[in-house]
């Protein structure tokens, strides 16, 4: 290693502990705490002491491990102080052995992945107030749900056959559970995103987080939002239309995750709608401001998504969609595929996507599935707009309408190039 190396090295490392440092001097004088043990220049040294214990390394391990471990203890005897003195608080601490350890990454050659830690500490370091915050936002019960979804698939998901299990085209167990975590996690990350920003963020915001867990639940409540509160009813269908804009991208996705020939067969066909949702989208996250400062912003939001019940339900469902759509294609072919595919698009696109990706990766034609999915979408948008000229203000209803013809029309020409 030539010294030039080395010095490049070495540099990254005290950098990056200069970056730490900074945000741990700059925290402790906002809130006037002077017993941390660190600052800009012990950071910097910190990182530097990593970055020589990790140059030293491969050519002499014994000083290269005194080294390390000087820095470690020295963190250490802080604590220790810190916590006699009544301050239980370990962030410098810890923070400090970060440094020190991406040091000697840097040290080490690692440079990429120490940058990442220096950089990643950083940020974690000085978004503290609004990582705080997002937690005081999750409730228990968003906390029992995470727990259960560990318990399913770290416990329940190993314990399950391999398959497959009954007639064609078989029931793979472990698969399809693991798919149904999938749809469920995915769910679930939008209701936290959405609980997280909450609904004064901005009626397009929620709308948009809304439709990660449900375009038609997001449809149905803010319709009936919207007869309650007329003044918003423009806010609150742009909401339903940057909800409904998650759709395509939601489909594409999970069936890439199932069955990718079948995501690419239909990546040309979405693009017109995922560009037309990109746009409403764009316009209803401009309008939040407007949609901030009205004091009748209290949008239902869907449910939580994640529940043992809701689990075991999406998984039989998924069996019995798949049977019944290769029952179809055994007995009417193509068009009992599609035709099948209208009346489940009412009801839960997941299923759908779960089994007519199935059905393409058993061998079945990906432009048939495609097919299906389009026309899945194509009648879960009829059902919203028929929600939204239901039950919405009049507002409401002339852009919703207006919306969900674009989205048809999209989808429509996405089944032309199929």
């Amino acid at each position: 290693m030539s010294d030039q190396e080395l010095l490049l090295r070495l540099l990254l490392a005290a950098v990056g502990g200069l970056a730490v440092g900074i945000e741990r001097e700059w925290s402790a004088r906002r809130d006037q705490d002077h017993s941390r043990f660190g600052g800009v220049r012990t950071f910097l040294l910190l990182g530097l002491l990593g970055g020589l214990g990790g140059a030293l390394l491969p050519t002499a391990l014994p000083v290269a491990l005194l080294v390390l471990a000087g820095g470690v203890l020295l963190i250490a005897i802080a604590y220790l102080v810190s916590a006699w003195r009544g301050t239980i608080d370990a962030t410098t601490e810890v923070a400090g052995v970060v440094v020190l350890a991406a040091g000697a990454l840097a040290g080490g050659g690692v440079l990429a992945v120490a940058s990442a830690v220096f950089a990643g500490t950083a940020v974690v370091l000085v978004e503290k107030s609004r990582m705080h915050r997002a937690v005081e936002r999750i409730q228990s019960a968003e906390l029992e749900a995470a727990a259960h979804f560990a318990v399913l698939a770290l416990v329940v998901l190993p314990l399950l056959p391999e398959g497959p299990l009954g007639p064609s085209p078989g029931i793979e167990p472990r698969k399809l559970w693991a798919l149904v975590l999938v749809f469920s996690g995915l769910s679930f990350a939008g209701y936290l995103a959405l609980r997280i920003a909450g609904p004064r963020r901005g009626l397009g915001l929620a709308g948009l987080l809304g439709g990660v867990v449900s375009s038609t639940a997001v449809t149905l409540n803010f319709a009936r939002d919207a007869r309650r509160h007329p003044e918003i009813g423009t806010a609150l269908a742009l909401g339903v239309l940057a909800a409904s804009a998650v759709l395509p991208v939601r489909v594409l996705a999970l069936a890439a995750v199932i069955h990718l020939p079948l995501a690419l067969a239909m990546a040309l066909a979405l693009l017109p709608a995922v560009a037309l949702g990109a746009a409403l989208v764009g316009w209803a996250l401009l309008g939040r401001r407007g949609t901030e400062a009205s004091g009748a912003e209290h949008p239902t939001a869907p449910g939580n998504p994640l529940r043992l019940g809701a689990a075991i339900q999406m998984t039989l469902f998924f069996a019995v969609v798949l049977f019944l759509l290769a029952y179809v294609r055994e007995r009417f072919g193509a068009a009992g595929v599609i035709g099948g595919a209208a009346l489940l698009g009412l009801t839960d696109l997941d299923a759908l996507t779960y089994s007519a990706a199935r059905l393409a990766a058993e061998g079945g034609q990906a432009e048939v599935s495609a097919r299906a999915l389009l026309v899945g979408m194509l009648a879960n948008t009829l059902f919203k707009g028929a929600l939204a000229l239901a039950l919405g203000s009049s507002a409401f209803r002339r852009l919703a309408a207006a919306g969900f013809a674009a989205y048809l029309a999209a989808l429509a020409l996405g089944l032309a190039l199929i």
